[in-house]
């Protein structure tokens, strides 16, 4: 990629502008999760049962499944092209959804219409393993908060998505869709140019800098969080206000374009170019010793030859007995998907992931018809607030779950374990029905949902090493499509329709606190099963956490040492 004859100072911004464009990237990929904005247009045009309709929403999840070959390519193909595939799948599948609901051609066939939204819902998971994969690797020191600001800017692209169709089209279902189909493209056109695999940071002073310019991307993240809620409360806006709010909410948007211009400056001022030479220093390092062991061996007398020739034998067997060695990675190195998905931890967590995010995916699927039952005309509210505070639970936990890891090995799985059994409670609450339970439930799903994809994200790095990253990834995310279709598909459509009357001109529906109470107890007890299995990881992983503590500690030490 060019490391060795990068300045310090294009290192720095380049390094930085990358990690902008990548969160401008995750601020549109959750696409995915507006189903609900225009799903009701989409069973009304084409008179489906709610049977019908959840199946559509499973055909967009699962698109995730096909993420497995944005999971081998990341290891094939440069970031650019796999942004660029991601956004050419997205701009035909929204957009012929798009083309269906604003009228422009007849509905198509039930069986087409799987086919778009699942090419749709795959553009995401090109989107997500260009952008995760390449950031994880250059801030592999700093794994927490870099999952926790990316996936929450996931969770804020639903509301930036139905917030600013609010505003600017009057929620109108046709127009979003355009909205999904053509900024998703024009914003990884930009990511292509600049988003680039870099070196970690290599000292400490390295990863404490990073460190401080995450805190400004979480500060950044919350104020536009706290902006597009405050926004959702506003009673009709005018259309003054709706296009003040757009603009600023741009503004806000691009305002971490600041952190590569400081990164420039603060290089050119305080460092100029002598941070060059270390840069390069620290990077080659590895290779020179290398080489000097490689002149080394070419420079032995003829009799070593001799006897190297005698001794092949045993270095054969020696080789083999290595190679078995490699071929059973324990817990924390580097692991080939055949040697992750051999472990009982791999399973456990995949299983607990399952309970998580498909019971949360199951809520956001229905979230239009689970208002509608309980008598919310507007249930745009409900899906910016899941939006906004899943937000609030991927940047917090993301941080928190780092900052114990450094502070005392608390293993990362807790959190998911805390989240796990918070979400149970959700569900309860909304199967209760209570006045007010579907804002507090829907408050409680969407932290709890953004805490197991910030905190799954880089326990898995952790636990099966980062080499292969992209495709074990991408094989946990099997889950959403897995998950959608037992939770939302399955169980919430089978039980809606059990319940529901037919209604006029095909389709039915369902109106009462009874049309999903037997679905929320359901899914509070998966969750429940989910906190078991990740209580059970959190003992089985509590080595492994203490290490990476203990060796950071060393590191710190080290550092201290050489300073006095």
């Amino acid at each position: 990629m060019g490391f060795h004859q990068t300045s310090s100072i294009s290192f720095s911004a380049t390094k930085w502008l990358g990690f902008v464009t990548a969160v401008w990237v995750q601020a549109i990929s959750g696409n995915n999760y507006t189903f609900s904005n225009y799903s009701d247009a989409l069973k009304s045009l084409m008179n489906l049962t709610q049977l019908e309709l959840n199946n559509l929403s499973v055909a967009k999840d699962v698109g995730k499944a096909f993420g497995l070959l944005a999971g081998l390519a990341s290891d094939r193909l440069p970031t650019p092209v796999i942004l660029l595939i991601g956004s050419i799948e997205g701009l035909i599948g929204y957009g012929t959804q798009w083309l269906v609901v604003s009228g422009r051609i007849q509905p198509l066939p039930y069986w087409q219409m799987c086919i778009f939204l699942c090419l749709g819902g795959n553009s995401t998971t090109w989107m997500n393993t260009a952008v995760l994969v390449t950031c994880i690797r250059n801030f592999r020191r700093n794994r927490g908060p870099v999952s926790g600001i990316l996936k929450g800017y996931v969770g804020l692209s639903t509301a930036i998505f139905t917030d600013l169709c609010a505003a600017l089209f009057a929620d109108d279902p046709a127009k979003f869709l355009i909205m999904l189909a053509v900024i998703p493209f024009a914003v990884c056109l930009t990511a292509i140019v600049f988003l680039r695999e870099t070196p970690p940071a290599a000292t400490i002073e390295e990863e404490k800098e990073e460190s401080k310019y995450f805190n400004i991307f979480n500060a950044v993240a919350v104020i536009v969080a706290v902006y597009l809620m405050a926004y959702g409360f506003i009673p009709n806006p005018s259309h003054a206000i709706s296009l003040a709010f757009s603009v600023i909410l741009l503004v806000l948007l691009a305002s971490p374009l600041a952190a590569p211009v400081h990164a420039f400056i603060k290089s050119w001022t305080l460092n100029g170019f002598k941070n060059q030479a270390d840069v390069e220093r620290q990077i080659q390092e590895p290779l020179l010793i290398e080489e000097k062991a490689q002149e080394e061996i070419q420079e032995r007398p003829a009799e070593e030859s001799a006897s190297a020739v005698v001794e092949q034998p045993q270095a054969v067997e020696e080789e083999k007995a290595a190679v078995e060695v490699k071929r059973r990675p324990v817990i924390g190195e580097d692991h080939t998907i055949f040697e992750a998905i051999r472990t009982v931890d791999f399973w456990i967590l995949f299983v607990s992931f399952l309970c998580g995010v498909g019971t949360g995916l199951a809520v956001m699927n229905n979230m239009g018809q689970i208002g509608l039952a309980l008598g919310y005309a507007d249930v745009s509210l409900f899906i910016s607030m899941t939006s906004i505070w899943g937000f609030f639970g991927r940047i917090v936990s993301g941080s928190v779950s780092e900052y114990y890891i450094k502070k005392a090995g608390i293993p990362r799985p807790l959190w998911n374990a805390a989240s796990q059994i918070l979400m149970a409670v959700g569900y309860i609450l909304m199967a209760v029905a209570l006045p007010g339970s579907l804002y507090v439930g829907s408050i409680v799903v969407g932290i709890c949902y953004g805490v197991r994809l910030a905190v799954s994200v880089p326990t898995a790095s952790e636990l099966f090493g980062l080499k292969y990253f992209g495709l074990i990834y991408n094989i946990l995310i099997l889950n959403l499509p897995l998950g959608s279709f037992l939770f939302s598909g399955l169980l919430a459509g089978f039980l809606y329709d059990a319940e529901a009357t037919p209604a006029p001109g095909g389709g039915n529906t369902c109106v009462g606190a009874h049309c999903y109470r037997l679905v929320f107890f359901i899914m509070a007890i998966a969750c429940v099963v989910g906190f078991g299995l990740d209580v059970l990881l959190v003992i089985r992983t509590k080595k492994i956490y203490n290490r990476i503590f203990m060796s950071r500690r060393s590191k710190k030490l080290a550092a201290a040492s050489n300073l006095q």
